[in-house]
């Protein structure tokens, strides 16, 4: 129960930073080479990211991972 927890609280943090950013689904998806569906499957949960994934969404919203790992340890 505390990893989906945790894995709600990722989602949550991912798309609250996305959209205090004014970025779109389909402008991260751009930065990352993926299809819009790509970003929308993972901050919705019905895909999960790999490590290097997280790193590279991080990099797309221009935030530290660690600052996003402290809002999920936070929540948990």
């Amino acid at each position: 129960m505390i990893q989906r927890n945790m894995y709600e609280s990722l989602q949550k943090a991912l798309v609250e930073v996305r959209q205090s950013k004014g970025l779109t689904q389909t402008e991260i998806a751009t930065h990352l080479g993926k299809p819009q569906s790509f970003v929308s499957k993972y901050e919705s949960g019905e895909r999960r990211l790999d490590v290097i994934e997280f790193l590279e969404v991080c990099q797309a919203l221009s935030v530290k991972p660690l600052n996003i790992l402290n809002k999920i340890i936070n929540n948990a």
